[in-house]
């Protein structure tokens, strides 16, 4: 009988960022897992000696923005309340930051704020 482990989906999801981070494919990086792999999650990065953020996502999930330091300073004046509460400024500069696509950043910062100017 063969014993077999199998990885969580959301630590393999982890573990690609952590080769992106390594190769400099991004500077940063936002993962959101359930509380229940953060231990997991956390162990990984500090064996790595990878610096991180921690930040609760709802009751069951956990933010893990983790990468260059400099760019974890800066989320750490930004970011200071849950994501959907962020201005369209702070929106913007969060997607720019994780690499988002900047022309898709600049049509959601344009409708965010467009609504925002509405209410």
């Amino acid at each position: 009988m063969r014993l077999t482990t199998t990885t969580p989906v959301e630590l393999k999801v982890l573990m690609n960022h952590i080769y992106e981070l390594n190769k400099g494919v991004r500077h940063m990086v936002l993962f959101t897992c359930n509380k229940k792999y953060s231990e997991l999650a956390i162990q990984r990065l500090e064996s790595q000696g990878i610096p991180y953020l921690l930040q609760p996502a709802g009751q069951q999930n956990l933010n893990v923005y983790f990468g260059r330091r400099e760019c974890l300073e800066a989320i750490r004046l930004i970011v200071t309340r849950p994501l959907n509460q962020l201005t369209p400024e702070e929106d913007f500069i969060l997607g720019a930051m994780l690499g988002y696509d900047l022309c898709a950043q600049c049509e959601r910062y344009c409708q965010r704020k467009i609504k925002k100017l509405k209410n």
